[in-house]
Order: C-alpha cells, then sequence, then structure tokens
C-alpha cells in the first residue's frame, strides 16, 4: 500500500474499523478557532495540508460509508473512550475537521488529526471526563456500531509529551472481527480546540504498541498556535 492509501487508510480505519460516528453539530453559532467565529473554514485553515510534515501523505478523505451512529459502549462509565474515536470526539463538538497521514518511512502505519470547536467549559470537561472514564476502565471495553462488536483491552494511560494547555492520552488493543491491532489515542486542548491523534497500524504485521509521531501532533499544534495567534 503507498503512502497515499495509508494517509486514507487513517481517516477510514480509525473511522469504520474501530466504530466510528459521524455526529452531526448541535444549534446555536459556532465560535471561531480564536474564540469569535469558529467556522469549519477556520478549522481547515488550522488542519495539516500535504507538504505540512515531511516523511507523510496528508489526506483529507473519509469513509463515504462511515457509520451514522456512534459506537455504544458496553458500559456507561467507558462512554467516553468510545465516542472519541469516532469522527468527533462528543455531541458537543461543534465542527471537526480530520486529517489523514500515511508515513512514507513506516509501512503501515496510519495516523488521524483531528481539530474540534468547543465552547470553553465543554472543552475542559470532555478532558476531565476522559480521564475518569481511563480510570475506570483499564483493563477493557467493547463497543457496538451496526451490530459490529469491536473489544479493547489492555487500556493504559501513557504520558506523552506534547504542547497545548492540557492532555489525555492512552494504548490499547483493538480486537475486531479477531484481529488484533494497536491503537495509541492523545487528546489535546489548546484554548477552546480539542486535538485528536489516533495512531494505527495497518500493515497486518502489527507491533505489539504503537505511537502517534511527535512530529505529527507537533508540527500540527504549532500551526493551530500560528492559526490562532493570526
Amino acid at each position: 500500500m503507498r503512502p497515499k492509501a495509508y494517509a486514507r487508510a487513517a481517516v477510514l480505519t480509525l473511522t469504520a474499523l474501530l466504530g466510528a460516528a459521524c455526529a452531526g453539530p448541535p444549534d446555536g453559532p459556532v465560535e471561531s478557532v480564536s474564540g469569535r467565529d469558529r467556522t469549519p473554514t477556520a478549522l481547515q485553515r488550522a488542519a495539516l495540508e500535504p507538504g505540512d510534515v515531511p516523511g507523510y501523505e496528508v489526506s483529507g478523505d473519509r469513509s463515504p460509508d462511515a457509520a451514522r451512529d456512534a459506537p455504544i459502549a458496553d458500559r456507561a462509565a467507558c462512554a467516553p473512550l468510545a465516542e472519541v474515536m469516532g469522527e468527533a470526539p462528543d455531541d458537543r463538538a461543534r465542527a471537526t475537521v480530520s486529517r489523514g497521514l500515511g508515513s512514507r518511512n513506516t509501512p503501515g502505519l496510519a495516523v488521524s488529526a483531528s481539530l474540534s470547536a468547543y465552547s470553553a467549559p465543554d472543552a475542559k470537561r470532555l478532558i476531565t471526563e476522559l480521564r475518569t472514564a481511563l480510570a475506570r476502565c483499564g483493563n477493557e471495553f467493547s463497543t457496538v456500531l451496526d451490530g459490529r462488536r469491536a473489544a479493547y483491552r489492555d487500556v493504559r494511560a501513557v504520558p506523552y509529551a506534547v504542547k497545548g494547555d492540557e492532555s489525555v492520552g492512552w494504548r490499547a488493543s483493538a480486537l475486531v472481527q479477531g484481529a488484533p491491532a494497536p491503537v495509541h489515542i492523545v487528546v489535546v486542548r489548546q484554548g477552546v480546540t480539542i486535538v485528536r491523534f489516533m495512531a494505527i497500524n495497518v500493515s497486518g504485521r502489527a507491533p505489539a504498541t504503537v505511537t502517534v509521531p511527535h512530529e505529527v501532533a507537533d508540527r500540527q499544534l504549532d500551526k493551530l498556535a500560528r492559526t490562532v495567534e493570526g
């Protein structure tokens, strides 16, 4: 598979394979990245584009067959972890723009980077809810989407040095249709923007763990900061 295909796979796999949702934005005004007129167009300006990350193909493609319902966790306490793997972190996101990145140097490494518009209280609340869910669902949990079940085992919070106001990250082993795949997720709050990074190895020869590349996370957060300041 070529890098551009891996870039598409980052979006398609992390949505379709891991049980993504397509949650529509709630009613009401949408704020700007800088706190004024946040729109999908403003998020697009802050999102990664081809050429922003050397060594990676960047794609904005998403699956036309993406599920339209949120994945349902087997326990209510684990719902934030299930929902954050969807197209939007949860139904409080007012707008979301996603990018998929495929590595030219690491076959099978698919990464997703997304920016979501939130109100300030909701952005802070999401990070708190994710931390609470991790403390309660550390062994495993499962989700169901369109009749398909996915299990997440060895769910562990892991430190990840990253810019932003606050962040939470974890690793898990996803078991989908009998096939295990390592997953790493990092969620960052930068002001009123929630930035998600998700990495998975789709080579079929997946290692025991996978890590969100720092070159992707750093460049995305730097670009968001430049856009806000501009």
